[in-house]
């Protein structure tokens, strides 16, 4: 039997009242609690968190997503940073977190490897109801699911601006949020961003974008002197396709409307490719 990696993990919460003291968990650290056997330089500590939020809104609706999905990259750089001893960056956390985002005592686990402990612990203490709410997921959550994923996998999901106020670029009191962007190296310095629309339901979505990309193209030019992509990622057509006519002549319209305001539309299976393109254009 392969011998298991003695291990230490923490729990990452969230803490929206303090006095009251409630909280949910939504990230796990977990590090070796020593090196290999035979010296070999070993992957430390790793972190990881929900990628579900709708607990985290339950109890505050109010909650800065955008900020906690960004500790997130945080929190891993630093590890990264600090590899061979991974214990003064865990104490520095502690000392400098918000008191709304708290991390537990240490906890001791056997593993037999780093990335299956994670998902373990994962399943365990973050995301407990994981198969009751994927069978909920749908539309919009699932294309926003799938988008992270495949920039994590370039690599450049942490180097990307999340849940872009797009009342920076229009007007105040503009609640649009895009969910994700970045500069691209280069000497144009075009400015990418990527909006989950989900054409399954309705199309509202598809057209309150296509109504914003105008302002946000001239805010884009104006704030940041850079010309903006705006990407909408929806869902293949087949997910519709099987569905009554009148669902197909919403998908189309939802298309056609967001293209006619120069937004490129992708689905679900050309994410590979976007992510690909971040990655060259980041350098990664």
């Amino acid at each position: 039997m392969k011998e298991r990696l003695p291990c230490e993990f923490f729990l990452v919460r969230y803490v929206p009242d303090v006095v009251k003291g409630e909280f949910t968990n939504i990230g796990v650290l977990l590090r070796e609690a020593g090196n290999a056997a035979d010296g070999a330089k070993t992957e430390n500590a790793v972190v990881r968190f929900t990628r579900d939020w709708s607990r985290v809104r339950c109890m505050d609706a109010d909650a800065d997503i955008g900020l906690l999905e960004s500790l997130e990259g945080e929190i891993a750089e630093r590890l990264r940073m600090s590899a061979t001893d991974p214990k003064p960056v865990l104490a520095l956390l502690q000392d400098t977190l918000s008191n709304s985002v708290q991390i537990s005592e240490a906890r001791a686990s056997l593993a037999e490897s780093i990335p299956a402990e994670l998902e373990q612990l994962m399943r365990m203490y973050v995301e407990p109801l994981k198969v009751k709410l994927a069978r909920q997921r749908s539309g919009r959550a699932v294309i926003a699911g799938a988008m992270r994923s495949e920039f994590e996998q370039a690599g450049v999901w942490g180097m990307m601006r999340k849940r872009i106020a797009a009342s920076l670029y229009t007007r105040a009191g503009d609640p649009m949020k895009i969910d994700c962007g970045y500069r691209a190296d280069g000497a144009d310095g075009m400015i990418r961003m990527f909006q989950a629309v989900s054409l399954e339901g309705d199309v509202e979505a598809a057209k309150g974008l296509a109504y914003s990309a105008p302002r946000l193209r001239e805010g884009v030019l104006r704030v940041e002197s850079a010309r903006l992509e705006l990407t909408a990622v929806v869902e293949s057509p087949r997910a519709v396709s099987d569905a009554e006519d009148e669902a197909m002549e919403r998908y189309r319209f939802g298309v056609d409307a967001m293209e006619q305001q120069e937004i490129q539309v992708v689905t679900i299976a050309d994410l590979a490719r976007v992510a690909e393109m971040a990655r060259a254009e980041l350098r990664v």
